[in-house]
């Protein structure tokens, strides 16, 4: 296989306001309170167990297939069930080989992803990564309360929301594309069938969250069971431009594949509001050319027009392609089910019969309940009594919140959550019945970078990675907030503070201003680039795209990012990299940083609230614990810009709650 250059290389080696909620008295050691007994009454419905069946597979196939024969473009065509296992890859006849990441709406510099070429050859088709990861994007985003596309990916991640050069802040989802990476230590990998927790999921995506039209989720009987991705024009980008509606094949082909398994029309994207409202698909069942009813089945296609292929790391891997069953979510099998009354009676699990957890498929939880791992270097590691109320405070308030992505209206909010220590060990793990699966991973990232920027190792490990881009971070970060001693654990930052930082624009979308120091400068900016976030895992990426053509014989490691190890462990801080929306914070034992805590899935104002209040609600449960101390909070932070801007800590929700009328329900804490 011939590489272009860079391709060798590569595949080689609304402004921020003055004042934060959150902010005010309460420090870090709230009064404690006598322990509440917790619900034994369930509040959320459990999704039905329904699954692709492998004719399902065929014929949603077949009409993939039968439409970009009608419109003459030959593609690659991928579907994975709930749990994201790859139940099949399809390549048409004649489908491009050349897979190029590209911002087409400007000019931008190539940096990292952006302007990635990646050939290759019929055989070792780059497109089928694409593929793949649109359809985990349209599955992952989705649930049995909000249906999002890899077009309604796109509208949210962006540097504006809505899109435009329209002085507003970035998506709400913005980086959300750098998650579910193919590095990540807790996405699964692919494993043959028959072995030991084979299916179970969430899985890894070959490219993260896709923002390319043409992925979609599939539904059957109104349950989320999967998703669908389709690329035939060989380009990787995104939908700049909101104000036209697109013809994109990519998008009538898969639209006309999900004839029969559409998503439930009060529940896509274009029916949910967040602050304006989301786009769904440009493609109507007007543009498919060709009649779904009639398309052919699916053996007379096979071999004929197209055939099935395997992929390393995802699929067949070394054996005979053949169309796969999926697994139902919720069950032991797929990884992900609801705790038994044992594991909450034990302590493994949170006591409250609405969790879920994540097992390793033979009926053992993966992140049981247990105290901090770095004793080491932290003088009063978390308890496992700690952790455990951290995660119980936090589902209370969860299940107590309004949603902001979930239909109906007032339905309650569903996420995933986790808790970490100063390492970056996973702690504990929990998740509502319905939560979107895309926050599983991203709540370990927040939870991950709120300890991690808010930690004594901060700029050590950034200046110990062999890359001088990342290294170079340190130094903009210190220049920009005029603090020579930055990022040394003296202020602590929320995934929002950071957020901050991360944006093309400072103050967030007011084009014309200068970059935050974690963010690429605009000219050399993009979804695809946004910086320090894209920097850390680029060669992980490159190595993988490698180990999925056959260019390599190794795939990159199941832990992102090359910072160095902690003392003594064979681990990072940042094992799946870091993330830039807002959804957590850490958490303190007075003055001392223990560790943080994660939230993602429901609303990025719905994961700030639930992450603050439940460390603080934690804290007063337990005693000792609590949010850091409002001294050295990020939003103390002023910023030499005009008057002056302040960094943003958390930014909880007006009257959240279905059960009480309060508004500023973290005002002062």
């Amino acid at each position: 296989m011939i590489f272009a250059s860079r391709a060798v290389a590569a595949l080689t080696s609304v402004a921020f306001v003055l004042a934060s909620c959150g902010g005010g008295g309460g420090g870090s050691t709230p009064t404690p309170t006598p322990t509440p007994t917790p619900s034994q009454t369930p509040v959320y419905a459990v999704p039905a167990q329904e699954v692709l069946t492998t004719a399902d597979v065929q014929k949603i196939l077949a009409q993939t297939i039968e439409e970009a024969t009608a419109r003459g473009k030959p593609a690659v065509i991928a579907i994975v069930d709930r749990p994201g296992n790859v139940l099949a890859v399809f390549r048409m006849n004649g489908a491009p080989t050349t897979l190029a990441v590209r911002t087409t709406n400007r000019t931008v510099k190539p940096t990292d992803v952006e302007g990635l070429v990646v050939p290759g050859t019929a055989d070792a088709n780059p497109l089928v990564a694409a593929a793949i990861a649109k359809a985990i994007t349209g599955d992952y985003l989705s649930s049995g309360g909000n249906a999002f596309s890899t077009r309604t990916a796109s509208f949210i991640v962006q540097e504006h929301f809505p899109a435009g050069n329209n002085m507003l802040p970035g998506g709400p989802l913005f980086g959300v594309q750098f998650s579910q990476l193919p590095c990540s230590d807790f996405n699964q990998r692919y494993m043959a069938a028959g072995g030991t927790g084979a299916f179970i999921g969430p899985k890894r995506s070959p490219l993260g969250l896709a923002a390319d039209p043409g992925g979609f989720p599939i539904y059957k009987n109104g349950v989320a069971v999967g998703g669908i991705g389709v690329m035939s024009d060989g380009l990787y980008g995104f939908d700049s431009n909101i104000d036209d509606v697109d013809k994109d094949d990519d998008e009538i082909i898969a639209l006309a594949g999900l004839t029969g398994f559409e998503a439930p029309e009060a529940i896509r994207g274009n029916n949910i509001q967040a602050v304006v409202q989301l786009r769904y698909s440009d493609a109507q069942p007007s543009d498919i050319k060709s009649n779904p009813a009639n398309a052919r089945a699916f053996s007379a296609l096979n071999g004929s027009v197209g055939t099935l292929v395997s992929v390393n790391g995802y699929y067949a891997q070394g054996t005979t392609p053949t169309i796969l069953a999926g697994t139902a979510y919720g069950t032991e099998a797929s990884g992900i089910r609801a705790a038994t009354a044992a594991e909450r009676a034990s302590g493994v699990a949170i006591d409250n019969p609405d969790a879920f957890i994540f097992t390793d498929g033979s009926g053992n939880p993966r992140y049981p309940i247990r105290a901090g791992t770095d004793g080491a270097d932290n003088p009063a590691p978390l308890t496992a009594a700690e952790v455990k109320a951290l995660l119980e405070e936090a589902f209370k308030i969860m299940s107590r919140a309004r949603a902001q992505i979930r239909k109906p209206l007032d339905s309650r909010a569903q996420v995933t959550m986790a808790v970490v220590d100063t390492h970056g060990s996973i702690l504990g793990m929990d998740r509502s019945p319905d939560a979107p699966i895309f926050g599983s991973d991203v709540s370990i990232q927040k939870a991950r970078t709120a300890t991690f920027f808010s930690g004594t190792h901060a700029a050590g490990d950034l200046l110990g990675n062999p890359s001088p881009d990342v290294q170079s971070f340190v130094q903009k970060v210190r220049t920009f907030l005029n603090d020579p001693t930055a990022l040394t654990g003296k202020v602590a930052f929320a995934d929002r503070s950071g957020g901050n930082l991360s944006r093309p624009f400072f103050p967030d979308g007011e084009v014309g201003q200068p970059n935050g120091p974690l963010s690429r400068p605009f000219n050399e900016w993009s979804p695809f680039s946004t910086g320090l976030q894209s920097a850390l895992i680029f060669s992980n990426l490159a190595q993988h795209l490698g180990f999925v053509l056959g260019a390599s014989a190794v795939d990159t490691r199941q832990r992102c990012t090359f910072g160095p190890d902690v003392a003594g462990k064979a681990q990072n801080r940042l094992q799946n990299g870091i993330q830039i929306f807002p959804g957590s914070v850490p958490i303190y034992r007075g003055n001392t940083l223990i560790g943080g805590l994660g939230v993602s899935g429901d609303g990025i104002d719905q994961d700030d609230m639930i992450s603050f209040l439940g460390v603080h609600n934690g804290g007063a449960r337990i005693g000792g614990i609590g949010n850091a101390p409002t001294a050295i909070r990020a939003d103390q932070i002023v910023v030499a810009i005009g008057a002056g801007v302040r960094l943003r800590y958390v930014n909880c929700p007006f009257a959240p709650f279905l059960d009480t009328s309060d508004q500023d329900v973290c005002g002062g804490k």
